[in-house]
């Protein structure tokens, strides 16, 4: 039988980063693999960079997507940046376990970082061993490749690869490394670090980078908004995370670790270690092991983004006004939108859930949404079944969403005033989801990886990357997991 050769890997990476940066990049190689494996590939992604998957499969490919083999002009670096975690604030944080490969261009002409997770100690290590586990990185190649299809913006995972060198945690695992792709890797964090060095012209060159890869129309309204640009840079983030965050809490995402060096200026979902799902619609609920007090509870979501923004705020104070005064009056007034913004983009997603008309008036559909969320708060209502459920009773059969709440007299008063707004229950199916990646199908996937069968893990991905599709046969992906505590784990 013929063998057929691998086509040659053909990938120019840039070094945009590094060179406008140079203060908070450090030249750095991953570390060697022993033997690596390619567990899984998103092909769809790979064909967007201009990448052949045929080539990533080949041992060049492999190389590449762990940084063991990188182009010829290749600067990897790791990147420097401060942040608050929980609340206290770590002036040199960086890339503990990570590596920017490169910048590359994909196919609609944007330019896209290639960035590794899991490629070894890094000088921010900070004792830390620089590796990674095969179930914490197929986490978030499995949740990274939902949230895309939900449309929710986030960094994907283009592959995740074992190395074949254990990595200890409470036990001896499997490592791997994950490549991830993202619109940037600049953070709130990048911000405070520049802002902690003192130097202003290092800060202005990060704002300057955060505007032509994201926010190029920063500074384009006239003379008056271009002395501004910082400003409208600072604003723009502010509504690109509210916008986030409301997405977020409409399919019950609870991040887990909202720390700033976990805040994109993209407006992109970054980091999913202790990440979950939420199924009994619960305020409360939180899963990350880390997070002891709650902070970063479902229901403490956008307050805690708009904490986070204002620490970008302060980080940006030099750069907004030469009175800091003024500046701080400027900071202010900007992120006082994240509120609105934030209300607006929930309000209209909730809408959009119920199916309600365009003409249904605030005053009606507003209470109309808060009255539900205390009946699903009240019993522990699965969200993502329940929100699906609707469109049946929108249909005229109320059973399937009616059983899943005890207290029938209320649910029973809440459908009737809903299903005489006319709801369109077409609509609804477009954006309530039939499939979210449930806990505990997650963690029965990952646990296969770990012990050699990544086909759990592959058939999940199948069937989150179509998740408004209901199809016969996957009923066990629709249905929430056993009741009980659910923990997650960052995977360091």
């Amino acid at each position: 039988m013929e063998v057929t050769a691998a086509p040659p890997l053909t990938v120019a990476l840039g070094d945009r980063f590094a060179r406008a940066l140079p203060e908070m990049a450090v030249a750095w190689q991953a570390a060697e693999v022993p033997r690596p494996q390619l567990l899984v590939l998103d092909e769809e992604l790979a064909a967007d960079l201009g990448l052949d998957p045929d080539a990533l499969r080949s041992p060049a490919g492999v190389g590449l997507l762990t940084g063991t083999a990188v182009p010829d002009g290749a600067r990897p670096v790791a990147q420097a940046y401060a942040g608050h975690q929980f609340g206290y604030y770590n002036p040199r944080l960086g890339d503990g376990r990570a590596l920017l490969l490169g910048e590359l261009v994909d196919r609609e002409g944007r330019l896209r970082d290639l960035h590794l997770k899991g490629s070894g100690r890094t000088p921010f290590s900070r004792g830390g061993d620089g590796l990674a586990a095969v179930g914490p990185m197929l986490r978030e190649y499995v949740v990274g490749r939902a949230m895309h299809a939900l449309g929710i913006p986030t960094t994907r995972a283009l592959a995740v690869v074992a190395t074949g060198r254990p990595v200890r945690r409470e036990t001896l695992l499997p490592g791997a490394v994950l490549a991830r792709v993202a619109s940037s890797h600049l953070r709130v964090g990048s911000f405070q670090y520049a802002r902690a060095t003192g130097d202003d012209d290092l800060l202005r060159r990060l704002a300057d980078e955060a505007i032509a890869r994201h926010w190029a129309g920063a500074g384009d309204g006239g003379a008056a908004d271009a002395e501004n640009r910082y400003l409208s840079l600072f604003s723009a983030v502010v509504a690109a995370q509210a916008s986030l965050v409301a997405r977020w809490m409409l399919v019950g995402f609870v991040h887990g670790v909202m720390n700033t060096d976990n805040v994109t200026i993209s407006g992109e979902t970054i980091d999913y270690g202790p990440c979950a799902f939420m199924e009994g619609y619960d305020a409360n609920a939180w899963y990350s092991s880390v997070d002891e007090g709650g902070r970063y509870r479902y229901g403490n979501q956008p307050l805690v983004a708009e904490w986070d923004l204002a620490r970008l705020a302060e980080a940006m104070l030099p750069l907004l006004a030469d009175d800091q005064e003024q500046a701080i009056a400027l900071a202010v007034e900007a992120l006082h939108g994240f509120r609105p913004a934030y209300d607006a983009a929930w309000s209209a997603g909730w809408r959009a859930k119920l199916g309600l008309p365009a003409d249904v008036d605030d005053a009606v559909a507003t209470p109309l949404v808060d009255d539900l969320l205390d009946l699903l708060q009240a019993h522990r209502v699965d969200l993502t079944g329940f929100a699906r459920r609707l469109s049946a009773a929108a249909r005229g059969d109320a059973e399937p969403a009616r059983g899943l709440v005890l207290d029938l007299a209320g649910i029973d008063a809440w459908l009737a005033r809903w299903r005489a707004l006319g709801p369109d229950a077409d609509a609804m199916d477009r954006v309530n989801p039939v499939y979210v990646p449930r806990n505990h199908l997650v963690e029965e996937a990952l646990a296969a990886a770990t012990a050699g069968d990544t086909g759990p893990v592959e058939r999940l991905v199948e069937v989150v990357s179509r998740p408004f599709e209901e199809r016969p046969g996957l009923e066990r992906y629709a249905e929430p997991g056993p009741e009980g505590p659910y923990v997650t784990f960052c995977g360091t």
